[in-house]
């Protein structure tokens, strides 16, 4: 089990697959907030000619627990460039979800040299507060449901903006992020990241424009679900606007966050792949 020591000491797990000893380009697959490097087993199959990383952020996954307050956007950049160091990678793309996404453009802003391009699923520099709101009525609490089937059953009837979505996919979701207990499911991740986030919250929120400007040059692709409560018909339009050139595919009968192996989502990461 790949796994490597932050300079702070903490232990992260990572996946390396594809062509992990040949010439494939490597893209670094960072997930959303409260998920890890599962998120991208979807896609996988579809960018098996790339070598994926995927790495579980502290806290999350089979990565080690810390102190609640280095659960934060700069302390998880440190630990993306520590862990291409480890793997000695000078440059990697980056396929980032949600928050991976958002550390995708702070990299962008920190290291440019080490990026080949970026590919943004359903997040961008205006984050809606609608979204937030979502994620902060979940983040770090068991579900009600006690079974993986009562959970994709639950998942399936609330998840906002989703349609057309198999059973056994919310089956698939369900197992990747609650853990089966005599007691009754649980969060794979420290519930302190709920800390973490509501302290976030509390602080004013930055202009993330600038770290968007820094992919300038950047091979840049967005993948938006069409019904998405955290990136904005809006703001993907001024995101459009600044980046013409960048490739762009809308899902329909999705919200936050596409799957990615949607046909929409993979005829774009296919053109983004082809100009790393």
């Amino acid at each position: 089990m790949p796994r490597f020591q932050t300079s702070d000491g903490l232990t992260l797990h990572y996946t390396d697959t594809g062509m992990s000893g040949g010439t494939g380009t490597p893209i670094l697959c960072l997930a959303g907030l409260t998920r890890n490097g599962t998120d991208f087993d979807h896609v996988a199959p579809h960018l098996s000619a790339n070598r994926l990383i995927r790495l579980d952020y502290r806290g999350r996954g089979q990565s080690d627990w810390a102190d609640p307050k280095s659960y934060t956007l700069t302390q998880e950049a440190c630990d993306t460039i520590e862990i291409l160091d480890h793997l000695g990678l000078e440059k990697t793309a980056i396929l980032g979800t949600s928050r991976g996404g958002l550390l995708a453009m702070m990299l962008a802003y920190s290291h440019r040299p080490r990026l080949l391009g970026v590919a943004l699923n359903d997040i961008g520099p205006e984050i809606a507060p609608e979204g937030l709101a979502v994620i902060g009525g979940y983040i770090g609490r068991n579900p009600a449901a006690k079974t993986h089937a009562e959970a994709a059953k639950l998942m399936s009837e609330r998840m906002a903006g989703f349609r057309d979505v198999p059973a056994g996919r919310w089956e698939e979701e369900a197992k990747k992020h609650y853990v089966a207990t005599p007691d009754g499911l649980t969060i794979n991740y420290d519930p302190a990241l709920r800390d973490a986030f509501q302290a976030s919250g509390d602080q004013p929120a930055p202009d993330l424009w600038p770290l968007f400007d820094a992919m300038a040059g950047l091979p840049l692709a967005l993948v938006r679900g069409a019904n998405s409560d955290l990136l904005t018909t809006d703001t993907a339009a001024k995101m459009r606007a600044r980046r013409p050139d960048m490739i762009f595919a809308e899902v329909p009968g999705r919200g936050h966050i596409p799957f990615l192996d949607e046909p929409e989502a993979l005829d774009a990461l296919q053109r983004w792949t082809e100009l790393l």
